[in-house]
């Protein structure tokens, strides 16, 4: 079993080097129709083009590296080597040689994440993801987390930060229009529609991080108080700040709301 703690070092730490895995573990072939992929796998997505790769790579030279796999029910469940166990299915193979461990259900995730985040595998918000599961499910904190997966705990803290972006934004940073780096700035603006005003001109005008940032900073308004208060006594109301002006909004659902505010402003 691996030890607690020294996951951060990496997939080494767990399994050791792989001429020594191979000595102490059976390796033994395994239909790939009693293989299940990993449920706590952070990618959403592998690249086809790179597995087609693999494939044929497969089909010359075989499968060099053996996956590992754990016991699941009647089936094997992976823990490492999704990407060869997708391909070996691409190549035409009908089993795939693996190393069968006793894994828990938490250190199954963590492996797949420390594998995906080693080989820079994730897109920021697949990253983002992956810590917040292991949090909500295994009740780390992030100072836990970082320790375990040989990160310092700003980088987890920043990462998490990712999710509380726009969904619009989101895939924005999923698909490469804007890093990381880009999304941090703009979450520096608290409103939503700047927020995707600075995304859409940072892709527009190919802004870099710093000047991302720059644009970020000119575009934060202190909501004065007497806005707030209005915020308070307006339920409907809502608030745009446009390169420092403001903007009020009152929605209405029917007539009689509409009635109601204007008697309250005394119309």
């Amino acid at each position: 079993m691996p030890k607690k703690g020294g996951l951060g070092k990496g997939l080494e730490a767990i399994f050791g080097e792989l001429n020594e895995l191979e000595k102490d573990n059976k390796i033994i072939a395994i239909s790939l129709e009693i293989i299940e992929k990993n449920p706590f796998q952070p990618r959403e997505s592998f690249d086809d083009k790179g597995i087609k790769e693999l494939a044929e790579s497969i089909k010359e030279k075989g499968i060099i590296q053996p996956i590992i796999v754990r016991e699941h029910e009647d089936k094997y469940q992976i823990v490492a080597g999704e990407r060869r166990f997708l391909a070996a299915k691409l190549a035409g193979l009908k089993s795939i040689p693996a190393i069968v461990k006793n894994i828990s259900d938490e250190e199954s995730a963590e492996i797949a994440l420390i594998e995906n985040v080693q080989r820079k595998d994730l897109n920021p918000i697949e990253e983002a993801l992956a810590y917040k599961r292991l949090i909500d499910k295994f009740g780390y904190t992030q100072e836990e987390l970082a320790k375990k997966i040989g990160k310092d705990r700003a980088t987890i803290t920043n990462s998490l930060r990712l999710l509380n972006l726009p969904d619009e934004i989101m895939e924005k940073l999923k698909s490469g229009l804007i890093s990381a780096g880009h999304a941090r700035a703009i979450l520096s603006l608290k409103n939503e529609d700047e927020q995707k005003v600075l995304a859409n001109e940072i892709i527009k005008r190919k802004l870099s991080v710093r000047e991302a940032e720059k644009a970020a900073k000119a575009r934060v308004v202190d909501i004065p108080e007497e806005v707030e208060a209005l915020k308070e006594k307006f339920e409907n109301m809502k608030v745009k700040i446009t390169n420092k002006k403001f903007k009020l909004e009152f929605v209405f659902n029917n007539l009689d709301d509409l009635r109601d505010f204007a008697n309250r402003i005394g119309r």
